[in-house]
């Protein structure tokens, strides 16, 4: 007997879009109904508490089958036929999201389209979403600390006519109190931004050469410096809220979604 399709955990962002710009963000679990919705003798307990019952990643061990159901039954939800899933390789590639369904290589994607959902997984690196004040194009894009520095953001708004009359909202990642990082990454945020990349990083009170980082504070540079002032977000840590998977409390996780889109 097939299992019926879950109900996804979503939040919704609280940014000033125009009409017509919707955009969510799922959660890894919902306590009320995740015994319920589990999806029972899919996969075995020890996999089920590892990646939950809403996973939408693919490429983290979790069964497809599932997978692909929770798909379904987000975009069932949300009423969007179309969403733009990528192979996220921590890079600054960015493509037009089709409807064609798919998988590209890529760690951002942006529409003109309705009903077509541009849509990032993540677990710690930062998911940030994109508008113009139109309301006529949307975008997402994947920021792990590595295509933050390398310049996904830019990659991300050069797709954009204008970037000054873009907003930006940045989802749920790791926080800047517990994101912690060795000299390397310094450097390289350091050579990308200059200077002021130094501001972002806190010193480990008990180990040498490490650090705390604010990748919040990172994407504000460099969203501030391609002329964006609307930004919002930047409110919740992954490490330590539990509603959303997180890389660095359990390697073996899921990959929560966001996701944004113009409505029909």
């Amino acid at each position: 007997m097939t299992a019926s399709l879950p109900l996804i955990p979503t939040l919704t962002p609280i940014w000033p879009t125009p009409k017509g710009v919707r955009s969510i963000i799922t959660c890894a679990q919902d306590t009320a109904n995740a015994e319920i919705l589990g999806m029972s003798g899919v996969l075995p307990a020890s996999a089920q508490a590892a990646y939950g019952p809403f996973n939408l990643a693919l490429h983290v061990g979790d069964s497809h089958a599932k997978v692909s159901a929770c798909r379904q039954a987000l975009a069932k939800q949300m009423d969007v036929p179309a969403w733009q899933w990528l192979n996220q390789v921590h890079g600054i590639e960015v493509v037009e999201s089709s409807t064609c369904g798919r998988v590209p290589d890529a760690d951002g994607c942006f529409s003109t389209q309705k009903n077509v959902a541009c849509t990032v997984l993540t677990a710690d690196c930062l998911p940030v979403l994109f508008c113009n004040t139109q309301g006529s194009q949307v975008a997402a894009a994947h920021a792990g600390w590595r295509g933050l520095a390398a310049g996904v953001l830019e990659a991300t708004c050069q797709h954009f006519a204008h970037s000054d009359t873009l907003m930006a909202y940045l989802g749920p990642a790791i926080g800047p109190r517990v994101f912690e990082v060795g000299a390397l990454v310094k450097s390289v945020f350091e050579q990308a931004i200059g200077a002021e990349a130094s501001t972002c990083f806190i010193a480990h009170p008990q180990k040498k050469e490490h650090y705390f980082a604010d990748l919040y504070a990172l994407a504000r540079i460099k969203l501030m410096r391609l002329g964006i002032q609307k930004i919002y977000g930047a409110t919740a840590c992954t490490l330590t809220d539990h509603r959303f998977y997180s890389y660095r409390r359990q390697a073996v996780t899921g990959r929560f979604a966001s996701a944004i889109w113009l409505s029909g």
